[in-house]
């Protein structure tokens, strides 16, 4: 088999597998190789069960005393039911869509049941366990089990199949780094890498082969923003902005006063609108530190000096709540300047209609999503682009809209908290800002951390701000290998709370395979408070800004690096009310509650995300990824930053004795395949 082989060439993936593939972007043999696993289990070994280990997942061993019996429910759904005896604890075991199981429990005989232990109503219970005979299951506690994504219909043992056939006949070239390179960072083969990385024998294993595999994914990202950058040709600034005491006059009626970093980056932002060459700026600004006021600002300069200033923004919902805002605040200051919005849902009719305001406007103030960029969309004297929530879009894509104007001057405004260090190497031509600074009015966030024996009490505080008028975020991700899909287990849990709320509230459910047509009503819902808890997965880490919601709870938070946990956190605090941070801690492992426990000392970004460095390593390597603004498979920038700082070192030594890569024609050909094959999302 070739590496460009569809993947319905393997052994065992027929037809349809091949289309259930498909939708996760596997498509050749090269991607199924590259389509690694999420997470790994260890089965754990079988006890008893205690209250100690409720909503764990455990194995016990135990005997059913009678067949297992079927029945129907009232929404049509087969269930079967069953009591396992683990010694003399009974545990009640339910199956749901399984009676083809009945025939395969026989009564008085010893079995493993491994899933989530639950305990309601004085007895202990298990949903859909996984069954094993005591042999076989001795068999899976030697190995380490990859758990990858899946879709509904294709199971996890289905991708493993073809997983090991893939490997088992197709050969993968180790030809990709200089073996200088490999030799002196000691990394293991390209190939062994691949193939270690799906299916590990010790973790150590596995912690060489992520090294090396997170190492060359950031290596050919650095080694062609640099070959960029060489090639990068300064444009002489031939926009004739100036400052205008309208924008003075703005600033002044504000009801607040900028902070000092708003300010200072406001000046940074105007000295290379004034000044004599395109520039492209990064902003870095902590959660709910103030950045769309200043974008407002800036544009405004450029808007009063005659040029169209446009922003794209990550989600329908946040675009048109800047859309709201900048029209209102356009409005209040008795300024004559269109405000134009370009969502993907609006209407044709509606389109035409905004993009006829821009046309007839050389100065305008313009605010989109990703249909900024569509074909046929065009803009007059476009002088500043801003994106907000840089990685939400690709370099690609911010330079096409850059693209639709003549060499306008951008900025990148991005609330990942990211050290100085790892932002230098990653944004090596873009000028660097950071607003540290919270608006005055903002109260710091209280965080706890609490275990599951305390989540009534939780759920007590989350009824009492609601009964004062406010809102709740719950963050429900997807972390167990035994559940297959993250809509399954944000949708659950919703179910779950109504029940425990007895429906006294309304609850929205948000994830990632909603339709963006759903997103967009889940969250406007909540922004209108038609709802009043939304539970979610991190898909609304870049939301709407909901000042009325005051607490959000994260599950499994120690499935978290800090950094991702500080950016949901600023979910909330966007009011003048006292906001609240609950994170619920599973882990058992004193380490974990450390880490978690710095949440409570700080509500600094920047502080949270060197501390994060200073902790993450190897063995986290199985929490939920944080660092989205690079799609790479592998690499983490905080987990990776010693192997991000190795492989930028590396570059510049390369290309300080070959700039052109004359002299290593190999390394060349591997990038272009890299890029080809988008490894990572540019």
């Amino acid at each position: 088999m070739e590496m460009l082989s569809p993947v319905d060439t393997i052994k065992g993936v027929g037809e349809k597998t091949a289309k259930y593939l498909n939708k996760l972007g596997v498509y050749t043999i090269e991607d199924i190789l590259l389509f690694f696993p999420r997470t790994y289990l260890v089965y754990p070994e079988p006890q008893a069960p205690d209250k100690d280990s409720v909503n764990s997942l455990i194995s016990i061993s135990g005997r059913i005393k009678t067949s297992p019996k079927a029945f129907r429910s009232k929404n049509r759904m087969d269930i079967l039911s069953a009591t396992a005896y683990a010694g003399d604890i009974p545990v009640d075991l339910v199956w749901f869509n399984s009676n083809y199981l009945k025939g395969t429990l026989e009564p008085g005989k010893v079995y493993i049941f491994y899933g989530r232990l639950i305990f309601d109503k004085g007895r202990f219970k298990m949903s859909q366990p996984a069954i094993f005979e005591p042999e076989k299951y001795l068999e899976l506690r030697k190995q380490i089990q990859p758990i990858y994504h899946l879709t509904k219909g294709l199971g996890n043992t289905t991708v493993l199949k073809a997983v090991k056939e893939a490997l088992a006949h197709c050969k993968i070239s180790d030809d990709r780094l200089p073996a200088a390179l490999e030799e002196k960072n000691g990394f293991v083969p390209y190939s062994k890498a691949i193939s270690t990385y799906h299916f590990p024998e010790t973790f150590d294993d596995l912690v060489a082969a992520r090294k090396r595999l997170a190492y060359e994914e950031m290596f050919f990202f650095i080694l062609n923003s640099r070959l960029q950058e060489g090639k990068a040709v300064s444009f002489p600034n031939e926009f004739q902005i100036t400052h205008h005491k309208e924008t003075d006059d703005f600033r002044a009626g504000l009801k607040f006063s900028l902070t000092g970093d708003q300010s200072k980056v406001l000046d940074e932002m105007l000295s290379d609108l004034t000044g004599d060459y395109v520039t492209q700026r990064l902003i870095q600004g902590d959660v709910g530190s103030g950045k769309t006021i200043v974008a407002f600002l800036a544009m405004l300069d450029v808007a009063l000096s005659g040029y169209q200033a446009a922003i794209m923004a990550p989600t329908e919902v946040l675009a048109k709540q800047h859309y709201e805002t900048f029209l209102n605040w356009v409005n209040e200051a008795g300024l004559d300047i269109p405000v134009a919005l370009f969502t993907g849902s609006m209407k044709v009719s509606e389109k035409k209609a905004m993009q006829k305001l821009v046309d007839e406007n050389e100065a305008c103030l313009i605010i989109g999503t990703h249909a900024l960029i569509s074909e046929g969309r065009t803009f007059g004297d476009l002088a500043l682009v801003i994106t907000d929530e840089q990685h939400r879009f690709g370099v690609q894509q911010r330079d096409k809209l850059s693209s639709k104007g003549n060499h306008p001057h951008i900025v990148v405004m991005s609330a990942t908290p990211i050290p100085r260090t790892l932002a230098m190497i990653l944004y090596g031509n873009m000028h660097v800002s950071v607003i540290k600074e919270l608006p005055a009015n903002r109260l710091p966030i209280k965080t706890c951390v609490i275990k599951e024996s305390m989540r009534p009490t939780a759920y007590k505080f989350v009824s009492d701000e609601i009964a004062k008028g406010h809102q709740v975020y719950i963050i429900c991700p997807l972390v167990e290998a035994s559940e297959t899909t993250e809509a399954q287990n944000v949708t659950d849990y919703s179910k779950k709370l109504k029940e425990y709320f007895k429906d006294q509230y309304e609850v929205g459910v948000l994830h990632g395979k909603m339709k963006p047509a759903e997103k967009n009503q889940v969250m406007a819902d909540f922004a209108e408070h038609k709802t009043q808890i939304l539970v979610s997965t991190t898909v609304v880490e870049v939301g709407v800004n909901v000042p009325n919601a005051t607490v959000i709870m994260i599950e499994n938070a120690n499935r978290f690096g800090l950094a991702a946990l500080h950016q949901l956190r600023g979910r909330v605090g966007r009011g003048d009310a006292q906001s609240y941070c609950i994170l619920m801690n599973e882990s058992k492992d004193d380490k974990q509650s450390d880490r978690l426990n710095i949440m409570l000392k700080s509500n600094d970004g920047f502080y949270i995300a060197r501390e994060d460095l200073k902790l993450r390593g190897p063995g986290d390597m199985f929490g939920v990824r944080q660092s989205g603004e690079f799609s790479f498979k592998v690499a983490d920038i905080y987990q990776d930053a010693y192997e991000l700082e190795m492989a930028s070192n590396d570059v510049d030594q390369i290309l300080k004795e070959d700039p052109d890569l004359e002299n290593h024609p190999d390394l060349r050909s591997t990038l272009n395949l890299f890029l080809a094959n988008q490894f990572y999302v540019l």
